[in-house]
């Protein structure tokens, strides 16, 4: 599965509902929301009654991330909201098992995320709990910082390893820094689900769509 998923965190808020309708027309299936708790990352950004209303206007799969500690005591919570997709950190789960699995019994896609410095080696036995896993690609918390290069090889190794495991259908995202400039970089290294927010929302929104569109087709050309 090839996705776009553009990070609501870099939306115009005045225009959000516009521009959401916007994503759908364009033919975007996804949409990335950042729920952060000012504890487990520095900023504080949306909560439950953000994401119940847009539910209420939007078709697209919200695909949730939750930079939080304790996420397993918002999951049920989360699911009445809307959310599709379910990502929580390994770093901030004390029982990363149990949670992930409340995940799925709650009807929601199983994510886990991993910070920059966090070792794959920290979910290679919840393989069998997950349909993604997401690479964080900058440190999480604000938007609109650089790629960092060392995450290229993270990605490549993770693929490898999912692969090797039979866990070929289990995807990777990678949130933090992609653009025109590091699409393909995260693509070609096993990527598939791609989080933008700069790169969609800033200038000529229709052209970004169409960038990443193209790539995306490309590469799920190939099959996966």
């Amino acid at each position: 599965m090839y996705e776009l998923a553009p990070s609501m965190l870099s939306a115009d808020f005045n225009r959000l509902g516009e521009q959401l309708n916007f994503l759908e027309r364009q033919g975007c299936r996804w949409l990335h929301i950042d729920v952060m708790d000012g504890d487990f990352v520095p900023s504080i950004s949306f909560g439950m009654p953000v994401i119940q209303s847009i539910r209420r206007e939007s078709h697209l799969f919200f695909d949730v991330h939750m930079m939080v500690e304790y996420p397993e005591k918002y999951v049920e919570t989360m699911k009445q909201c809307g959310a599709d997709q379910l990502t929580v950190h390994a770093e901030a789960c004390r029982h990363l098992d149990r949670t992930l699995a409340s995940i799925r019994e709650a009807g929601m896609r199983a994510g886990v995320a991993l910070n920059p410095a966090t070792p794959l080696e920290n979910i290679q036995y919840v393989y069998d709990r997950l349909d993604m896993v997401l690479l964080m690609t900058v440190n999480p918390g604000y938007g609109g910082q650089s790629y960092l290069p060392a995450m290229t090889e993270k990605i490549r190794e993770l693929r490898k390893r999912l692969d090797a495991a039979g866990y070929e259908k289990v995807d990777i995202e990678v949130d933090g820094g992609i653009n025109r400039d590091t699409a393909d970089t995260v693509l070609e290294a096993g990527a598939s689900i791609l989080v933008a927010g700069s790169a969609v929302f800033q200038g000529d929104m229709e052209d970004n769509l169409r960038f990443f569109r193209e790539r995306l087709e490309a590469y799920s050309g190939g099959g996966r």
